[in-house]
C-alpha cells in the first residue's frame, strides 16, 4: 500500500476552454446549478417572500458581477480587466481612495498591452 508520502507531486496546469460547443454546454450546466439550488430552496423553505428574496439575491449579484466585468471596463478605466472577482476586489483594495475623475488613463506604449491595472 502506497502511502502520501510515496506519491510524486504532479502539477498540471490546465487550459483554458476554447471549444464553442463546450463553453454553451458549461453555461448551461451553470444555468442548471443554479435552477435547481433556487427549486431546492424554495421547496424548502416555501413561500412567496424567500422566493422574492432568493430571486432579488440573484439578481444584486449578476448586476454587481456585469459592474466587475463590464461597467468599470467601459466607462471606468479601459485597461482594467479582471480574471475574476477576487481580482477585481484586491485591484480596488489596493486602490482605495483613488479618484478616476480627476486624471486620465495612463498612455500605452506603442507595441505594449496593459492588462493589469
Amino acid at each position: 500500500m502506497a502511502l502520501a508520502s510515496d506519491r510524486q507531486h504532479v502539477e498540471h496546469e490546465m487550459a483554458d476552454l476554447t471549444n464553442p460547443r463546450l463553453i454553451c454546454i458549461k453555461g448551461f450546466l451553470f444555468l442548471l446549478c443554479g435552477l435547481m439550488s433556487a427549486a431546492l430552496l424554495v421547496l424548502s423553505m416555501p413561500g412567496w417572500r424567500n422566493a422574492f428574496l432568493l430571486c432579488t439575491t440573484v439578481w444584486g449579484f449578476c448586476r454587481f458581477y456585469f459592474f466587475a466585468f463590464y461597467v468599470i471596463e467601459r466607462y471606468v478605466d479601459e485597461r482594467c480587466r479582471f480574471s475574476g472577482l477576487i481580482d477585481f476586489m484586491r485591484f480596488f483594495m489596493q486602490h482605495r481612495g483613488n479618484s478616476y475623475a480627476d486624471k486620465p488613463p495612463p498612455r500605452e506604449e506603442p507595441g505594449v498591452r496593459i492588462t493589469d491595472c
